[in-house]
């Protein structure tokens, strides 16, 4: 080789070294090619794992074992090599569990997949006597999709964990091996005296055999939820998928019918709730992101919902952190779940207690501070919830009483002057003098200082409270499987008839049975009709028909209520009695000659009008205005 090759050859060498390092990426370059890297490695993972599930839906797992069962142990062995790589010695192994207990809950860990199997509650029971057990390993699913480094797809539910004792009292370690030296490690922790259960992920040696490009792990949670109380129609009502996002406000899927959901921002828990029990994961860390979210309608006896979630978690590869997550096994009970907001700043509050249906708005508020601190003060000193209930209604019926007396004043002036009323009818008759009787009876309720609306505004200020406790008894905890007289559980409706034909239009509407508290407050409700009308009758002619709709309503009451709580039901009774007491006690106890004389008196008073007196005046000569002038026009 001569001189001038070799000058060549470096002179060439020189240029391709200049040119390589001109056009080296900035690192803003690099970063944007790194990412789009991670994107084909996103979507190459998600062809994968639907391959994976279609392969799984074609040929179960069960028809592949048993098609394995025939091979030698080696050929056996190569085949889970060439399917699963590292991950094939944990297809094999042995069905088990691993019981961690306290005195609330019962877990049970299952060898395959490494989740949660079972959840019992202790303290608790199914309404047919039996223990109350959220589900079993046939009505829940928990699994984890991973990508090795070879793009291969493999689902944590497939595959064995071996179980290890924690460092710590009640914990164990449920470890799935990958490899010789790698594995992944699923970490419970039940606490002690409490409905949580502690639940973390973490990667040990599995750098190389996931792919590198891991960041997050998907899941597929799936449930279905058990018919625990005696009325399914009832109890459905209350049963619905929750869910939080991070920082932000508590909200839910449909109750009444399917529903589906996806969800870009990322959620701080989401909670299978049924009326009166949950199972909630909770993200201690970033959230569960890309989340999927569907409930449906199950009509199989002894389920009420299926719920599925889809999302993905934060998953450090190098193993430097767990992903942290926490289960809520327990009761809807809102001083149990508002205790885990104890101490939290508010923008990290988890707010599980907002599961507790108790209305919205003005009448949340009511029952948070009002009507709850009423009945957990007096549950603290009684032990008969039907007792509680009787002095909750008398606290409330004494808090309404200055409004209830305003109101049947109003009601008492209104019968006082009732032969002044007919009088006038009397001196303008018929339909064509409708104009001035109606402005002749006015200005009488004016100058006497009475007023239709008068006893409306009190029934109206009285609703928020009458709404908020429709609101708590049918969702409060404490009444479930309370006993009171005949009735055996003061959650549920309390049956002294039933039957199993179905009958069209009863059936679905009334159901099956007859409820002994609701027959009651219906029959009351007609007596109070009755007697409300006869007290409150003015003298004016009444719309026809109003006299049938008013003892209507009572019946319309009773399909309603028919299957709801015998506690609500009762408290409606015991407070129709009451009002009816106080009815009577006003009745016998007002000088009625006295009122119309006092009335008498404010006739000779100078009047001033009311805003509300102005307004119906001047609507009334707005409208006598009007006729007048189709009168006029009719005559042209």
């Amino acid at each position: 080789m001569d001189k001038n090759t070799i000058i060549g050859f470096v002179l060439i060498g020189l240029v391709l070294f200049v040119f390589s390092w001109l056009n080296q990426p900035t690192p803003e370059q690099a970063e944007a090619q790194r990412r789009y890297q991670d994107s084909i490695a996103k979507i190459e993972y998600a062809q994968q794992a639907e391959l994976q599930t279609q392969k799984s839906t074609e040929t179960p797992l069960l028809q592949q074992n048993e098609a394995d069962d025939g091979l030698p142990d080696s050929a056996r062995m190569i085949r889970l090599q060439n399917n699963y790589g590292v991950f094939a010695a944990a297809m094999q192994g042995t069905d088990g569990y691993t019981v961690l207990e306290n005195d609330k809950l019962e877990i049970r860990l299952s060898n395959k997949g490494g989740r949660v199997a079972y959840a019992r509650l202790k303290e608790h029971t199914a309404h047919d006597g039996q223990p109350l057990v959220l589900f079993d390993e046939k009505e829940s699913a928990f699994d984890f999709t991973l990508i090795t480094a070879n793009n291969h797809v493999v689902n944590t539910r497939d595959m064995y964990f071996t179980p290890v004792k924690g460092s710590e009292p009640n914990t164990v370690v449920m470890r799935l091996p990958a490899g010789e030296e790698g594995f992944l490690d699923f970490t419970y922790r039940l606490k002690s005296d409490d409905y949580i259960l502690d639940y973390s992920i973490q990667a040990v040696g599995l750098n190389g055999i996931l792919s590198p490009s891991t960041t997050s792990l998907d899941f597929a949670w799936q449930q279905d939820i058990r018919q625990q109380e005696k009325g399914r129609k009832f109890e459905d009502r209350y049963t619905a998928l929750y869910y939080k996002y991070v920082a932000d406000n508590v909200e839910n899927l449909s109750e009444s019918a399917d529903a589906s959901q996806k969800l870009s921002n990322r959620l701080k828990w989401i909670g299978y709730k049924d009326m009166y029990f949950s199972t909630v994961l909770i993200a201690n860390g970033e959230g569960f992101e890309s989340s999927t979210l569907e409930s449906k309608k199950l009509s199989a006896e002894g389920y009420l919902k299926h719920y599925k979630t889809t999302a993905s978690i934060p998953f450090d590869l190098q193993g430097g952190e767990a992903s942290a997550f926490q289960f809520y096994f327990g009761p809807n009970l809102y001083p149990q779940l508002k205790s885990y907001d104890s101490g939290t700043p508010a923008d990290q509050r988890l707010e599980m207690e907002k599961m507790v249906t108790m209305g919205a708005s003005l009448f949340r508020w009511i029952n948070r501070y009002f009507i709850l601190p009423v009945f957990g003060f007096l549950g603290k000193f009684i032990d008969s919830y039907g007792l509680i209930i009787l002095l909750l209604t008398l606290i409330v019926k004494l808090l309404l009483f200055p409004l209830t007396y305003k109101s049947y004043m109003s009601t008492a002036k209104m019968r006082v002057l009732r032969p002044q009323v007919e009088e006038l009818s009397k001196k303008y008759p018929g339909q064509d003098k409708a104009m001035e009787r109606q402005k002749a009876t006015m200005d009488l309720y004016s100058r006497a200082g009475a007023s239709p609306m008068s006893g409306c505004v009190p029934m109206l200020l009285q609703m928020p409270i009458l709404i908020s406790l429709y609101m708590f008894f049918p969702s409060a905890f404490e009444l479930r499987h309370e006993s009171f007289l005949w009735v055996k559980d003061l959650s549920t409706y309390d049956a002294i008839a039933s039957w199993n034909t179905y009958i069209p239009f009863i059936t679905p509407y009334f159901g099956n049975h007859i409820s002994l508290f609701c027959l009651l407050m219906t029959a009351t409700q007609i007596v109070y009709t009755k007697f409300n009308m006869d007290l409150s009758s003015t003298g004016q002619q009444k719309i026809p028909g109003m006299k049938m709709m008013m003892y209507m309503m009572p019946l319309m009451m009773m399909f309603f209520f028919n299957e709801y709580a015998a506690g609500l039901t009762y408290y409606y009774f015991i407070s129709t009695l009451i009002t009816i007491g106080q009815t009577l006690f006003f009745r016998y106890t007002i000088n009625e000659e006295k009122l119309l004389a006092k009335l008498e008196m404010n006739k000779r008073k100078p009047q001033k009008k009311s805003g509300l007196m102005k307004r119906l005046e001047d609507a009334q000569k707005l409208q006598e205005e009007r006729l007048r002038q189709q009168k006029a026009q009719r005559k042209k």
